[in-house]
């Protein structure tokens, strides 16, 4: 009998924590890096347009200069520009610490404490725990904390072992996973290799990823995950396409003992070794294709100044220009360019109970993915640029109309008020019609009137 009522009660405790999981929102971050927003509409991907109509997509998001891996996919987790969140290039030197980072050597905290990922947000606020496979940052201590659960970065750990762990944390009640971050290297890694142009070997690959995000939907329903857990697929950056017609050879320009050269093409960031301005003058004549800065001169639209790491000149290529000191093309693809060119720009796409069905918006910018994630996950955000309102219309909860709906509104507001004035108008100014004149009639029996 006591047996019995162990498991009885045993019971019951799993139904409770069963329930008190399912009642945490729930929030999986999915990021095909080098996604471009144009692949949606060149490429058939019956699996992710499946997706997109359960629910929203944005066309085309505005990502973060310089449109590169480890500052965009930072700006997503924290809605903050690079200049704020400090993570300013693929390659920085910070010049008060003598560090170096890289891609290969990014596990320093020092680089990610400038500000707090929604990660750790998630698990200090007490709603749930987090998890990460592979999303850049995620391995590192950042402000003192990691996920509870994570994989430190490794490239052949495949795409279907990176969903299998995520999912197995998504189950777990002890904690409650309700933030999840996934993380894939395709199809950058092609689109660098073989150029965004080339069709034959960009559909092989985007079918690929395609049958990546069906795998991933396929998991989640196995699981009994699909309908409670929102999902966000979205991308860091673009692809444009490279020449090795098109380069930018600096040695032709200066020597290389005048400067470091930091961070390299398509945005490169220079460290004078001489006179700044010497340096400067010899870079700004360097090519016709290419837009040279002093730090201060960088324009406002790339919020991308007020950062100790952001070097004193800043070179940018245009479009499909490579900028080389004098080695050859390695590539056929790059990102990096200025952001408001439309082969930069990335999609987003999220079905889930926290989204609407079949809205879309034309632009978003991807600081305003944080603010979005911290109302689905009810967290209250930290301090961002990102700006919550813009992407109302992608949530359920929240009541929008778009411009064209809001003028017809008030103009049919205006017509009907304006109606009911006038007939307010026309019934108060109504006169009673006067009657015609008519001869008093007198009755036989009546006295004779009186004549005065």
């Amino acid at each position: 009998m006591s047996s019995m009522l162990m498991l009885l009660f045993a019971g019951i405790l799993l139904c409770c924590a069963r329930s008190a999981g399912d009642s945490v929102p729930r929030l999986l971050l999915v990021s095909f890096d080098g996604f471009r927003a144009d692949y949606l509409e060149t490429y058939k991907l019956p699996h992710l347009q499946e997706f997109i109509e359960d629910g929203v997509l944005v066309k085309e998001v505005m990502n973060a200069f310089i449109t590169k891996t480890f500052p965009n996919h930072y700006t997503i987790v924290t809605g903050l520009y690079e200049e704020s969140h400090g993570i300013v290039a693929n390659d920085m030197y910070d010049a008060d610490a003598k560090k170096k980072f890289s891609q290969f050597n990014d596990s320093d905290p020092f680089w990610w404490n400038d500000a707090v990922p929604i990660w750790v947000t998630n698990q200090q606020q007490g709603n749930g725990a987090s998890a990460a496979a592979m999303w850049p940052g995620s391995d590192v201590k950042i402000n003192n904390a990691t996920p509870h659960f994570f994989m430190k970065y490794n490239f052949s750990v495949k795409f279907e072992e990176r969903v299998e762990r995520i999912v197995s944390w998504l189950n777990s009640s002890d904690p409650v996973v309700n933030f999840a971050a996934l993380y894939w290297e395709e199809p950058d890694a092609s689109g660098h290799k073989y150029g965004p142009d080339d069709a034959l070997n960009m559909h092989r690959v985007l079918e690929e990823v395609d049958k990546h995000v069906g795998f991933l939907v396929n998991k989640l329903k196995a699981s009994g995950l699909w309908d409670t857990v929102n999902v966000i697929i979205t991308s860091d950056h673009g692809m444009a396409s490279c020449s090795a017609e098109r380069l930018i050879v600096l040695d032709e320009c200066l020597g290389r003992d005048n400067y470091t050269l930091i961070d390299k093409t398509p945005v490169a960031a220079v460290l004078p070794k001489q006179n700044r301005e010497d340096v400067y003058n010899l870079l700004k004549n360097c090519s016709s294709h290419m837009k040279v800065y002093l730090k201060e001169e960088i324009p406002d639209r790339f919020h991308y100044r007020h950062h100790k790491r952001i070097q004193p000149i800043i070179l940018v290529a245009d479009e499909g220009w490579t900028i080389v000191q004098n080695e050859s093309l390695s590539k056929l693809g790059d990102h990096g360019y200025d952001n408001a060119l439309p082969s930069m720009h990335p999609f987003l796409a999220a079905r889930g109970p926290a989204f609407r069905r079949g809205s879309s918006l034309g632009t978003l910018a991807n600081v305003d993915i944080y603010p979005v994630m911290c109302h689905v996950l009810r967290l209250a955000p930290r301090p961002h640029n990102g700006t919550f309102a813009n992407a109302k219309c992608l949530l359920a909860d929240q009541w929008c109309v778009s411009v064209p709906e809001a003028i017809g509104i008030v103009i049919g507001v205006f017509m009907v008020l304006s109606t009911f004035t006038c007939i307010i108008i026309i019934s108060k100014n109504r006169v009673a019609p006067s009657r015609p004149f008519a001869r008093l009639q007198l009755q036989s029996d009546d006295d004779d009137p009186l004549i005065g």
